[in-house]
């Protein structure tokens, strides 16, 4: 693949940071956006759990806290850099910082900062608006809402902000001779914040890639959907030959962590009917098992680079499928299974909201499993998606290596 503002493919030699640089520390404020995108993520996670094992009971949970402390991070991080970029003495460290800025109204910053900057804004303001909403139209009434949207909105360009404001980093001290902060440095970051990504596309998604339906088709489709447009972006934009694996293996540990960590913590709820007891927080379903097409896409894209996009992204989409569905489909014979009911695969824990139905070979109900022409049709659309999906996050990631502001 031919690198846009970056001298060299993923099958060479990354570049050497310049010696002077090794020491430099990455500035506190990158920091922030970084571990208010962590808290972003942990907290989805987390508040999803609330609801299922509590309901939501206040507006002052722990979950909601970290989900909002999202917004106080990025904010107060990013202003503080657009402030001290447009009104700053004239240091060398200032003038770099101008050097690599864009104006909007008046004021001076990296791009990314002014996307981050409003989606924390976003986040503080949609917290009095969503505790208005429950106490107006009830808690829990639903999902989509006003506030909730206006939530993932702040979300999303906290999500935007950080990953620009990282990667004009990481571009800047790719370019040979940049006087930047380390390229390995900002190339560890952008592959973690990466692997915070998919563990957030994977999460809008869980709905549909519960075990108890991981036999239909409409699981494959949305993971070709929401996956492998990331795992083009931060392949191409961290220039790493492992990034895909990195990345699965951050979300595959992360969900598995969290299953160890949630039930260690009492838990009953407080709405109603309950229809399955809960004395401890839920946790998240077993992780997908992308492992193998990850690796896969590395080695395919790895030795693809002089290749006709469309034909590279053609096969990556149905390679990505046929190796996710391999693995998925017979495994969920196993997460259906008594085998599968303990501590580690968590088959057997649910929300208390659930509604318990009738149990074929001892199990909850689930949807019977699809085949032949229906089961094709499914995977086909889902090889789609995926090849669609390649290719789109591929020619962003291309003009995402120009940013440098």
């Amino acid at each position: 693949m031919a690198s846009i503002g970056y001298p060299i493919s993923h099958t060479e030699s990354q570049p050497e940071a310049p010696a002077h640089t090794a020491t430099v520390p990455i500035p506190w404020y990158v920091w922030c956006v970084v571990a208010s995108l962590t808290s972003a993520v942990f907290g989805m996670h987390w508040d999803a759990s609330w609801h299922r094992s509590i309901g939501r009971d206040t507006f002052w949970t722990p979950a909601h806290m970290a989900i909002y402390a999202c917004g106080v991070l990025s904010g107060i991080s990013c202003a503080y850099l657009i402030l001290a970029t447009t009104f700053g003495k004239r240091t060398e460290i200032h003038n770099d910082l101008r050097a690599h800025s864009v104006r909007i109204f008046g004021l001076h910053g990296p791009l990314g900062s002014f996307m981050a900057a409003w989606g924390g804004i976003c986040l503080l303001v949609s917290a009095p608006f969503d505790n208005w909403w429950h106490s107006a139209y009830g808690l829990d009434v639903r999902f989509v809402s006003p506030p909730h949207l206006m939530v993932s909105l702040g979300l999303w360009f906290v999500m935007m902000g950080s990953i620009l404001l990282v990667l004009s980093y990481l571009n800047r001290a790719a370019t040979a001779g940049d006087a930047g902060y380390g390229f390995r440095k900002m190339q560890r970051l952008m592959l973690y914040m990466g692997g915070l990504v998919v563990i957030e596309q994977l999460f809008v998604c869980f709905s549909y890639t519960w075990d108890l339906k991981l036999h239909q088709v409409t699981p494959y489709v949305a993971v070709g959907f929401f996956v492998p447009i990331a795992l083009g972006v931060f392949w191409t934009t961290t220039r790493h030959r492992w990034a895909n694996t990195i990345m699965v293996a951050i979300y595959t540990l992360s969900v598995l962590a969290l299953i160890q960590f949630f039930p260690l913590f009492p838990a009953t709820p407080r709405l109603g009917p309950v229809l399955f007891p809960v004395t401890h927080f839920v946790p998240p379903r077993f992780p997908q098992l992308l492992l193998l097409p990850a690796i896969a896409l590395d080695l395919l894209w790895q030795r693809s680079t002089r290749w006709n996009s469309f034909v590279r992204a053609a096969i990556s989409g149905v390679l990505f499928t046929a190796l996710y569905f391999a693995c998925e489909w017979p495994f969920a014979d196993f997460l259906l299974s008594p085998a599968s009911r303990n501590r580690f695969f968590a088959t057997t824990q649910f929300g208390f909201s659930d509604v318990p139905g009738p149990m074929p070979a001892g199990q909850w109900a689930y949807e019977l499993p699809v085949h032949g022409a229906v089961l094709l049709h499914g995977l086909v659309m889902a090889s789609a998606c995926a090849a669609i999906g390649v290719w789109a996050g591929m020619t962003i990631g291309r003009m995402l290596q120009r940013v440098r502001r």
